[in-house]
């Protein structure tokens, strides 16, 4: 994955702009710095975008992925052929502001419903074949991922019920055929639909579009229904924004979707300072 990010900069030429004007034996180091409060992920991928243009680069970091940083505090020491540093230094910085910034994101929003222990769950809307770093980066952050693709769990969703007599018949048919240990998951925007959920034997439900006082009343009927031996875990979604958050989890669900994480979060500034 770097190295094809790599082929992208880099072309069919390589970096004419350094070859051009840097002596090819030119040594180089540089810093990399926060420029603002933030949760960092991607230290690894920045190392690797370096030491794949030159092996011998030595990259000395100073935060792990998952750690907090404050403005002006710095993350990493590199020192190698400067020409090789220049040549990957947008490359190392794309994945660690992007990743840094959905952690950071996922951060805050863990942090506002901490005191209720609801979970801050993402969501397959990700970028095209970067679905495994931006969910990476959830966890960094201390989110859960949800699924990491349609293999992993059943989730029968609107589109699918369009096709089903009812939520019952999509449930059983789902659980027949995937077996007991794969989980069922099925969506749900009344509270008449989770009654038929929970009789159908979902194992997680997932709560969609409703307000917060229909979210209360569900999650207390997910908790303390009688049909099976456990619990079921409810999931609050439907473009839920963090203003909304603490509401959302006084509610009693056990977690929230937030799309948000990985489509739109803002990239972490993060500056690379090069030593003459």
């Amino acid at each position: 994955m770097v190295e094809q990010a790599l082929s992208e900069d880099l072309g069919r030429r390589g970096d004419i702009t350094s070859a051009a004007v840097i002596a090819p034996d030119k040594t180089a180091k540089l810093f990399l710095v926060s420029r603002e409060d933030g949760v960092i992920a991607g230290m690894d991928l920045a190392r690797l975008a370096f030491q794949t243009m030159d092996p011998s680069v030595r990259f000395q970091a100073e935060i792990r992925d998952g750690q907090a940083v404050r403005a002006g505090q710095t993350l990493a020491a590199v020192k190698g052929n400067a020409r090789a540093l220049l040549a990957a230094e947008r490359t190392a910085l794309n994945y660690l502001t992007h990743l840094s910034g959905i952690a950071t994101a996922t951060a805050r929003a863990v942090a506002e419903v901490a005191e209720y222990g609801t979970d801050i769950v993402c969501s397959r809307k990700t970028i095209p074949l970067l679905r495994v770093l931006q969910k990476y980066a959830v966890r960094a952050g201390g989110g859960v991922n949800h699924r990491m693709g349609l293999d992993d769990a059943v989730l029968i969703k609107d589109n699918h019920l369009a096709y089903c007599d009812s939520i019952a018949q999509a449930v059983r048919q789902a659980k027949q055929a995937v077996g007991p240990l794969t989980c069922v998951e099925i969506e749900v925007d009344t509270l008449a639909q989770l009654d038929e959920a929970i009789a159908a034997g979902a194992e997680r439900i997932l709560l969609d579009n409703m307000d917060d006082e229909t979210l209360k009343e569900a999650a207390n009927r997910c908790h303390t229904q009688t049909a099976h031996p456990h619990t079921i875990y409810c999931e609050a979604s439907g473009g839920i924004g963090f203003d909304r958050l603490r509401r959302v989890a006084q509610t009693g669900v056990d977690g929230i979707a937030l799309g948000y994480l990985t489509h739109s979060s803002r990239s972490l500034d993060i500056g690379l300072d090069f030593v003459a």
